[in-house]
């Protein structure tokens, strides 16, 4: 079975768990007729407003609403590559009321930039469920002189270093899949990070910087009216939303499929209930039908599964990472 089909199977098998689970059944569980949640919950986004983050969060959010009985509170916590939210979150109560986005920063990449993290991903947290995962998409500015991939590494290769890149901050998914990149197709290129995607964006857009790798979720409508140029995706195969697209491996650039991922997590030593409830009603969002058209239209895949499929998810991809990141050199303290 592919990943793909686990992936179906799961969500199918979360939703119809989640149909037979009582009331009555839950109240039992999490302590009779108080049960959580008895208040509103925090939901941090280690981003500022308006990226792919924090879009996802707010739809998936909305969408667990009614059947958690109270309302989800967005809050954005942006700094430190994704560490003040994760500390927040890793020192808060663990009774279910503070939850967070994590993303690769957090569960894949810290741990290898940081000398001194102030959390420990693989014991400091309760792993929820994954979200989604979704390609990146390698983009330029239109008024800057390549049309393909090609162009681009062709310039890169006769003027090493001289071509900027923007990310949404140093240690992002799109800063470290720029450093993948650069490593497979054998170029050099300079790194502006922002404090965020938006004005990242923005300036790739005014042409103060030519290019960057960049979620599909926040990208695409600026890509399908020409306010940017999509040069290649760093998916398997190529997407639905940009059929036209080629994927890096066929532009040239073996070895360097990029997505980003995201899950939920909480602090380490929530109720068992709390997790498999909230896990429960996180996969029923991803599988309600106005949250997947949203994926489908933003090109993302469901990750919907079970805790302990998130965790692993999240070990796997911070050994990987941890190789990518030891030769490129990066560290962040």
């Amino acid at each position: 079975m592919d990943r793909r089909q686990w992936l179906a199977r799961t969500a199918a098998a979360a939703a119809a768990t989640g149909g037979i689970f009582s009331h009555t059944a839950w109240a039992q569980a999490a302590g009779g007729s108080s049960a959580w949640p008895r208040q509103s919950l925090r939901w941090l986004v280690p981003y500022p407003p308006g990226g792919g983050t924090d879009v996802l969060a707010r739809t998936v959010a909305e969408a667990m609403r009614p059947a958690l009985g109270q309302a989800v509170v967005i809050e954005n916590k942006p700094g430190a590559a994704t560490n003040i939210a994760a500390q927040q979150v890793a020192a808060a109560k663990a009774d279910g009321y503070t939850i967070m986005s994590a993303d690769n920063a957090v569960l894949a990449f810290n741990e290898h930039l940081f000398r001194k993290l102030p959390f420990q991903p693989a014991k400091d947290f309760s792993y929820i469920g994954g979200i989604s995962r979704f390609p990146l998409v390698l983009v330029v500015n239109p008024a800057f002189p390549v049309q393909t991939l090609a162009q681009l590494l062709q310039r890169a290769r006769a003027q090493p270093g001289q071509i900027n890149y923007a990310s949404p901050g140093n240690g992002s998914p799109h800063h470290l899949a720029m450093e993948l990149f650069q490593q497979r197709a054998g170029v050099r290129l300079t790194h502006v990070p922002y404090k965020g995607a938006a004005p990242a964006v923005a300036d790739v857009m005014g042409g103060q910087l030519p290019c960057m790798f960049l979620d599909l979720a926040a990208g695409l409508p600026l890509m399908q009216t020409g306010k940017l140029r999509a040069l290649a995706v760093g998916s398997a195969q190529r997407l639905a939303a940009l059929p036209d697209v080629p994927t890096l491996a066929e532009a040239g650039v073996s070895g360097a499929e990029v997505y980003a991922f995201q899950g939920v997590l909480g602090p380490a030593g929530m109720p068992d209930a709390v997790v498999q409830r909230l896990n429960t009603l996180l996969n029923q969002a991803l599988a309600s039908p106005a949250v997947q058209l949203r994926m489908q239209e933003l090109g993302m895949e469901s990750l919907a599964g079970t805790p302990t499929q998130f965790y692993t998810l999240a070990r796997e991809e911070a050994r990987r990472w941890g190789a990518i990141i030891a030769q490129a050199g990066v560290r962040l303290d």
